[in-house]
């Protein structure tokens, strides 16, 4: 079934675990590619083509729903080591093995967690517009802060927050990943509450923006392939913090796309899936 089933019509699956319901996608078979989702993100804030290109890649790709929130039950929070905790449990549910965790944003913070705490199933993570733990060099932008929670993202937003607006290619490469992400009509997700999510956030840039020393020591001692996506104008979370620590870690590689935003994966969604299939063949 997963075979020919697109990230468009992949229906919502469950599994148990600790107490909880995680609600969860397939789409693709092969090696599992496990993706934790955005602030205020569910399985539907997805791009499919990005999805889509990577099962083409032979990639078994799985997004699911954290805790509390969207379809999974349980208790909600924002908290990395919690939502790494939600990874850690949908892949042991699912008996997953040789698994590239990856997260984009807030799911990257926690892909991390799940480096540096859970790595025994893991055989690469790729991160994409997220923060390395501990100082930054160069802070947020206040426009995420006031953006990200308004009650609901139009295009505007959208191309605000996750593409470059100074560039008429991004402009149109987000009216087409928007309309992409719309094809889905049936069976989605239920959003995030944006007052939780607001609350989480807070309404000014602070510094680091992801402290966890512990984190970053474990990256910097991993043998563990890691795999950053960015795009070179990333108002939440700027690609400079991650050339900041060149030479302090030992497994992970760069990859910028210029005159790129947040989502880097939804503005060049075939091109980021064989840059990860290509880093996951070639590395171990």
């Amino acid at each position: 079934m997963n075979a020919i089933v697109s990230a468009v019509t992949a229906p919502n699956q469950f599994v148990e675990s600790n107490g909880r319901k995680i609600a969860y996608r397939s789409v693709g078979m092969g090696k599992p590619i496990v993706l934790c989702t955005r602030f205020r993100g569910n399985m539907d804030v997805w791009d499919p083509a990005f999805l889509d290109a990577l099962a083409a890649h032979g990639f078994r790709v799985i997004t699911f729903d954290y805790s509390g929130l969207g379809l999974s039950t349980g208790e909600r929070s924002y908290a990395p080591p919690s939502l790494a905790g939600d990874a850690k449990d949908l892949i042991e549910a699912l008996d997953l093995r040789d698994v590239v965790i990856g997260g984009w944003s807030l799911g990257g913070l926690a892909a991390q967690v799940v480096v540096a705490m859970f790595p025994e199933r893991l055989s690469h993570a790729v991160l994409i517009g997220t923060s390395p733990p501990g100082p930054n060099v160069k802070p947020a932008e206040q426009l995420f802060y006031d953006t990200a929670v308004l009650p609901s993202y139009g295009l505007d937003e959208e191309t605000i927050l996750f593409f470059e607006p100074r560039s008429q290619a991004s402009r149109e490469a987000a009216r087409r990943s928007v309309e992409r992400i719309a094809q889905r009509t049936q069976d989605r997700s239920v959003p995030v509450p944006v007052d939780w999510a607001a609350a989480h956030l807070g309404d000014r840039p602070r510094s680091p923006l992801f402290p966890a020393d512990a984190v970053l020591e474990a990256l910097k001692v991993t043998h563990l392939p890691i795999l950053h996506v960015g795009g070179d104008h990333d108002i939440i979370f700027p690609v400079e913090n991650w050339y900041a620590l060149n030479e302090q870690l030992p497994t992970v590689q760069l990859l910028t796309y210029p005159r790129a935003g947040h989502g880097p994966h939804h503005e060049h969604p075939e091109a980021t899936a064989q840059h990860i299939a290509a880093f996951v063949r070639t590395t171990s």
